[in-house]
Parts: structure tokens; sequence; C-alpha cells
């Protein structure tokens, strides 16, 4: 089961249209995978080791529109890990029909400050991202 993190629409998300500004969608992503990291318990884990979780590629399709009022529910969780990188999958559903409304594949590498480039997704950064796969 995924984590899932409530957003509602509020005015200042929304483009002239009166739909929510594309550009919103990923405040909303990002607030849910924060969301994600704090309840896990990880976050303060990477911090205390200095490690950073860095966004290096975004891949959204936006399906309908959410307008003012709406109130969206974030599905977040961890998928598919490669050697230096994992791919956080996520989708935003309209809370009072489940009708997606978008959906993501965000690419996140870990990285330290003394390291260059992407550190391997290995021993104990491995295990808490696999945790996030088991334990929703």
């Amino acid at each position: 089961m995924p984590y899932r993190t409530e957003i509602k629409v509020r005015g200042y998300h929304l483009d002239l249209y009166g739909h929510v500004n594309n550009a919103r969608y990923l405040e909303f992503l990002e607030e849910a995978r924060w969301n994600m990291m704090e309840l896990h318990g990880d976050l303060e884990w990477f911090m205390q080791r200095r490690y950073a979780l860095v966004v290096s590629r975004i891949d959204i399709r936006y399906k309908r529109p959410a307008t003012m009022g709406d109130l969206l529910v974030v599905e977040t969780r961890s998928g598919e890990m490669g050697e230096r990188h994992v791919i956080v999958e996520q989708k935003i559903v309209r809370a009072d029909n489940g009708k997606v409304v978008a959906e993501a594949e965000v690419t996140v590498a870990v990285v330290h400050p003394e390291t260059p480039g992407a550190l391997p997704m290995q021993g104990e950064i491995a295990e808490r991202f696999a945790q996030l796969v088991g334990e929703h």
C-alpha cells in the first residue's frame, strides 16, 4: 500500500482557467515525498549522515484537471531501484471519486557533499528504500 498525503486545492494553486497549474503538481508530489520520508523515520537518518535526496528526473502524465476545493490524495511508494537511483512512483487522485488526476515517476539519487556524483544504492541506503516498498 502506498503512503497517502492529502492536499486541498486552494485558489493560489490555480491558473487562469481555474485548473491547478501544472507547476503546482511538482509541489504536491514533493510534499508527498517528504511526508513519506518523515513518516517512515528515514529522513532524520539521511540528514544525520549528510545525505541529500536529489531529484534527477520527473515524468508527469496529466490525466484530468483538479479545481478549487478538490481534496487530492497523493499516493507515494518507492519503486524500482537502479545502481545509483530509485524511482519513486506517485499518483494523484481525487478523494471524492478516486479518479486519477496525474501520475509521476520521480528518479531520486542520494548524494553526499564529500563524494562526487550519486552514491551507489547498496548497503543501508538500499535497505532504507527497500523498506519503503514493504511497509505500506
